[in-house]
């Protein structure tokens, strides 16, 4: 989660017992959604979900709600797709500075070239290890870098 800070920025809140990490995860598929929700809640986080990356952008654009402490995305969906999102939230001052973890079947060589250009933070392959899943989500909402 972010507070604000003078000047109008935001910068990332350290994460207590009292505050669950709250994790968006974006992805077209129902049951691979619920698997990472699933997982993620075991471990303690807030999950909301996503269908797709418009819904995605919306979620994150409501100034109501409480930005998450990380974002994952599939790679691919229908109407507005992964590379889509996480070029909205990189030119968005707002969002840029959110962690995102692209949960993606598109794994070829040039998927991973093109989530490095995105600056993805993370790049984990379909059908993924769910506890790899948890620890990285679990570093990143701690502030800390994966690569």
């Amino acid at each position: 989660m972010s507070v604000p800070v003078p000047g109008g920025q935001r910068r990332r809140r350290a994460v207590s017992a009292l505050d669950s990490p709250r994790v968006l995860v974006c992805d077209d598929t129902d049951s691979v959604r619920t698997l990472i929700a699933m997982n993620l809640e075991l471990e303690g986080y807030d999950v909301v979900q996503a269908h797709d990356g418009q819904e995605a952008l919306d979620i994150l654009s409501d100034p109501n709600a409480p930005l998450p402490d990380v974002v994952t995305v599939d790679a691919l969906m229908p109407r507005r797709d992964g590379w889509w999102t996480v070029a909205m939230i990189r030119t968005d001052p707002r969002l840029e500075h959110l962690p995102v973890v692209m949960v993606t079947a598109s794994v070829q060589r040039h998927h991973r070239a093109q989530a490095e250009q995105a600056n993805v933070d993370a790049f984990i392959a379909k059908p993924f290890d769910p506890d790899e899943l948890v620890a990285i989500v679990g570093v990143l909402a701690s502030g800390g870098r994966v690569h």
